[in-house]
């Protein structure tokens, strides 16, 4: 892009709005490097206001009805299912990954407004008649007010639309919080939302960086925040949300791994590898980034994961005339950590076999770029393995049991997902009784639940006891409510019955 980076501004009460912060940061294209846009940054000041806005719209739409809720959805999801291109196209330019994998990030997001769009069904209490002499019980959930949502740069559609469409079925009002690396996508969503008739103020969007985050956090009219990121800071949200008073659910970072047995498929279990270790270019918190192989089939599992990923195209995730599989990482200095960690992996003693460092023949040599990376030989002392490095670097570790590989997955600090890829059903079904990870796959590598399930993991992977979307979600943005009710029985001349003595 040529000329005057384009301003990216919050949208609140229903109109953009630079803020009084006065500070700003650059967004990148990371497959050229080159400057596309600038952020603005908002203070406390500006997070007041969205609060504010998000605050004067509860009440109205606290009260919509449910079928009116729904219909909103129902609309957005149609905008969103027509002009996904769009957004798809957005997310390439911002975060650098391929067409094919934006078009499946905006997917997976529609699957949630679909599940959101049956809030009428997933909203409904109970109801015990009699429950003492004339004496009804019955329970209702209600919304919690405004909620706060901040969201990672991996996934700048997809998980915004975990959380915004199931708060706004249940009639919460947001404030979203978008990475800084990659905001247009929650701005396009946010107007997106307006166009299928969401009124002002119910959905509000702030860019920012930690004291955009700090000021949500501690906010007193914000009731909840759901938060996606790396461990240390979702501790930091958790910590610091729920000492304000507030219900947090604070999805961590991982560290996944494939579990392949000896009589696995080995083609079926490369492929997985190859798809689930540098989809994204590695930016997921579902991607496999530790393959421990069962002898004596490591050689043979490593020569076919060779074998394909000589076969990977990296490149310009916008070029239709190549279609690569991979784009670059989405900033110089993420690709920068990436690459240190592929320097200590080499120092430690891991075998490099496949080294991405490096820049493709026929890119630009101003981007992010990072080629497929895979170790061999790993152990579980190296910070290859111990770390979160969060880019397309795959470790494979050798182990000579079931059992020894079932206790390295064990010992780790994370728990998001796993898998396992054996043609064994007896210990497939023993995998996912003994296994401490929240996600697991078996012959499937990258777990990701149905909306109608729930999203999250164990161990240091979360922290809060409410998953993603799912009915989880529905739980997690509503208060339960239990009304107990007695009624004068006219038949008795108007007379209060009251309870039995003994009820």
């Amino acid at each position: 892009m040529n000329g005057t980076p384009t301003p990216i501004l919050h949208r609140i009460g229903g109109k953009p709005e630079r803020g009084t912060s006065g500070r700003t940061s650059p967004v990148t294209n990371p497959a050229t490097g080159r400057v596309t846009g600038e952020v603005v940054l908002a203070d406390a000041t500006d997070v007041d206001q969205a609060v504010r806005a998000a605050l004067g719209a509860f009440p109205a739409w606290r009260d919509a009805s449910l079928s009116r809720r729904s219909q909103i959805l129902f609309a957005f999801r149609e905008l969103l299912s027509a002009r996904r291109d769009e957004v798809a196209a957005i997310l390439t330019a911002e975060h650098g990954k391929v067409l094919s994998d934006a078009a499946g990030e905006v997917a997976r997001g529609l699957e949630v407004v679909e599940f959101a769009c049956g809030a009428p069904h997933l909203l409904k209490g109970g109801f015990s008649e009699s429950a003492s002499s004339q004496v009804d019980v019955y329970s209702i959930r209600q919304p919690l007010g405004v909620v706060g949502v901040i969201s990672p740069f991996n996934f700048p559609a997809m998980v915004p639309l975990w959380f915004v469409p199931i708060a706004l079925a249940a009639g919460n009002t947001v404030v979203l919080k978008p990475s800084e690396k990659d905001p247009s996508a929650a701005g396009w969503l946010a107007d997106l939302f307006a166009e299928a008739g969401l009124p002002d103020g119910v959905l509000n969007v702030v860019h920012g960086d930690k004291e955009a985050v700090d000021a949500l956090l501690t906010h007193p009219d914000v009731q909840s925040i759901s938060f996606v990121g790396s461990t240390p800071v979702a501790k930091y949200v958790y910590e610091t949300g729920t000492a304000h008073g507030k219900r947090v659910q604070a999805l961590g970072g991982a560290k996944n791994h494939m579990l392949v047995l000896p009589d696995a498929d080995l083609d079926l279990a490369a492929d997985a590898a190859v798809n689930a270790g540098f989809g994204s270019a590695g930016e997921r918190c579902m991607a496999i980034s530790a393959l421990v192989a069962v002898e004596p089939i490591g050689d043979e599992l490593v020569a076919k994961i060779v074998d394909r990923m000589g076969k990977l195209r990296t490149g310009d995730g916008a070029r239709t005339d190549v279609r690569p599989d991979m784009g670059p990482l989405v900033t110089g200095a993420h690709r920068d950590r990436v690459a240190a960690f592929v320097g200590a992996g080499v120092d430690e003693g891991a075998e490099l076999v496949v080294d991405g460092r490096g820049a493709p023949d026929d890119a630009e040599p101003g981007g992010f770029w990072l080629r497929p990376t895979l170790f061999d030989k790993v152990t579980p002392t190296m910070s290859i393995y111990t770390e979160e490095i969060f880019g397309p670097v795959l470790s494979v570790v050798r182990a000579d049991t079931y059992d020894e590989g079932l206790a390295l997955i064990n010992a780790n600090r994370y728990g998001n997902g796993t898998a396992i890829f054996t043609n064994d059903g007896g210990a497939a079904r023993r995998f996912q009784n003994e296994v401490t990870v929240g996600m697991v796959g078996i012959n499937v590598p990258i777990p990701v639940p149905m909306a109608y399930y729930s999203f999250g993991g164990w161990k240091s992977s979360l922290f809060g006891d409410a998953h993603a979307y799912g009915a989880e979600g529905f739980q997690f943005f509503t208060r339960g409510k239990v009304v107990t009710q007695r009624w004068l029985d006219p038949s008795h001349g108007g007379i209060n019955l009251g309870f039995p003595q003994n009820g």
